[in-house]
């Protein structure tokens, strides 16, 4: 947890460098090539822009921190929607949620508006992690289980394409095939929501339009934990246990799974969890070219617009999401395999 905070720390340092040296003029932005400059200064003063950037860094990381420095008064700690924990004269130590700014376009709250779009995300991801994780270790199994043979080799091969085509170029090829040219068979949209609204029976789910999206998403993994459960499975089942159980008179079943595939799964737990959090970032293009509403749909829409606190604070929200999974990766080694321990 330690070494998570650092990591944010350093992704917070980062984007905050990289957007400061960016081009472009956010107070023109917002207050248009014709504002006066009474009108430039004061949204340059109330954004932090007129001070040095040694200061505008402390100011950042003061509000993107869960504890920060801010007013005693309930304004700026309602600003923060944070709790006073330590008083410092005129100014408190406060716990609240990290304040990832407003966005230069909508002047909303920068971390509702990611919040916002997260479900969609979230929902993509675990559908194309699920989707590759049952086929993967599924595929994975067999190949394993039949080494050598015209099935293994072909999984194999197939394995290979799947992490040779990048996402987003299997993604169009998806989407023009099957939700365009062959759309009258698969009965597949090109784009759409996981909820439509009807005029007549309101909001409703639609899990038709998740499948191209995931689908397209879910190809690397997919062919990545294919790859990993064939050799992590031939690896124990050569080991010497494996072969006393089938001395025993253990079926093939009971061998495999009770015994084989659960001492086989840390590796691919590993590429599970990884990929999970890789989803979450990779999925940008895939939300683009099926336009679906995530949170790369508004980070690209907020590159385009020069909105970079939307930018900023989608850049560490991911980065949060690496450590948190990360740091319940660690938890559930120690759950299937007990010979790790948590210290």
């Amino acid at each position: 947890m330690a070494q998570g905070a650092l990591v944010l720390v350093g992704v917070a340092l980062t984007v905050f460098f990289l957007f400061t040296v960016l081009p472009g003029d956010p107070v023109a932005l917002l207050a248009g090539q014709r504002s006066d400059p009474a009108t430039r200064a004061a949204i340059a003063a109330d954004l932090g822009l007129d001070q040095p950037v040694p200061l505008q860094l402390v100011g950042y990381l003061n509000d993107v921190s869960p504890l920060g420095l801010h007013p005693r008064d309930s304004a700026g700690t309602a600003k923060y929607g944070g709790l006073a924990l330590l008083p410092l004269g005129e100014k408190a130590v406060v716990l609240k949620v990290p304040y990832l700014r407003r966005s230069f376009q909508s002047n909303k709250d920068v971390l509702s508006i990611l919040l916002d779009h997260f479900t969609g995300t979230l929902w993509l991801a675990l559908a194309a992690m699920l989707l590759a994780s049952v086929l993967g270790i599924g595929f994975g199994i067999v190949a394993a289980l039949k080494p050598h043979s015209w099935l293994d080799r072909a999984l194999i091969t197939t394995s290979v394409l799947g992490i040779s085509v990048p996402s987003f170029v299997a993604g169009i090829l998806i989407a023009m095939t099957f939700g365009f040219y062959w759309s009258h068979w698969t009965g597949l949209n090109l784009t759409g929501q996981l909820y439509e609204t009807d005029p007549f029976s309101g909001r409703h789910l639609v899990l038709r339009n998740l499948l191209l999206p995931a689908f397209a998403l879910g190809i690397r993994p997919l062919a990545v934990i294919t790859q990993l459960t064939r050799s992590s499975m031939l690896d124990v089942l050569s080991q010497d246990y494996i072969r006393t159980a089938r001395a025993k008179g253990l079926s093939g079943y009971q061998v495999v799974v009770g015994h084989a595939l659960k001492n086989a799964l840390n590796p691919v737990l590993t590429a599970v969890s990884g990929w999970l959090a890789s989803l979450m970032a990779g999925a940008f293009f895939i939300e683009y070219i099926f336009n679906w509403k995530g949170l790369g749909t508004v980070t690209l829409r907020a590159v385009e617009n020069l909105d970079f606190p939307v930018v900023m604070g989608a850049t560490i929200f991911i980065a949060f999401l690496f450590v948190v999974v990360n740091i319940v990766v660690d938890i559930l080694y120690a759950v299937l395999d007990p010979r790790v321990k948590l210290n």
